[in-house]
Order: C-alpha cells, then sequence, then structure tokens
C-alpha cells in the first residue's frame, strides 16, 4: 500500500506503507490511514520528527542495510517546512 500525502503548495509525497508509518508514528499519528495536520500543528510535527532524527544519530547506526532515518524523513520534512512556511495544511489518505 502507498501513502501519499498531498498539500496546495508542494508536490505529492508518495511513500511505501512501512515508512510512512514509521514516520507517522514519529509524529503522533500512529495508525491512521487518513489524517490531517493543520498548519499550526506543523512547528511541533516538525520538532518531534527532527528531535527522532538527532535521537537515531545519537545511539548509532543499527542495521547498515536499513536507511537511516535522516534519508527517510528529509523529503517529507521538505514538505512539511514550506507548508509550514506557506500556512498550509498537509493530508493523507483522501
Amino acid at each position: 500500500m502507498l501513502y501519499k500525502f498531498k498539500s496546495k503548495v508542494t508536490g505529492d509525497l508518495i511513500m511505501l506503507e512501512a515508512d510512512a508509518k514509521r514516520l507517522l508514528k514519529i509524529m503522533g499519528r500512529e495508525d491512521q490511514v487518513k489524517g490531517i495536520f493543520l498548519a499550526d500543528q506543523l512547528e511541533s510535527v516538525i520538532a518531534a520528527l527532527e528531535s527522532a532524527v538527532v535521537l537515531e544519530e545519537t545511539e548509532g547506526v543499527q542495521d547498515l542495510k536499513q536507511i537511516s532515518l535522516r534519508q527517510r524523513s528529509l523529503p517529507m520534512l521538505k514538505m512539511l517546512k514550506k507548508c509550514k512556511d506557506q500556512s498550509a495544511d498537509v493530508v493523507w489518505g483522501v
């Protein structure tokens, strides 16, 4: 299954289910197939994702075959930051 994240100010971001669920769990939206991040929620969502990246990097690499959280989250962070700057919501699953 694919997850498609959309906003009015960016292109769509398409992710595989496992990767999207991993990021959504970090951002406090575990097990949501559909959802929305309102523009005023984006700052806390970005902070949660960035702190998880820092935590993973301080703990060290667990599996060299797995893509790092920093690499996996980069497209999402770019989308979220642009939406925050332009006060746009991010939706998925609709």
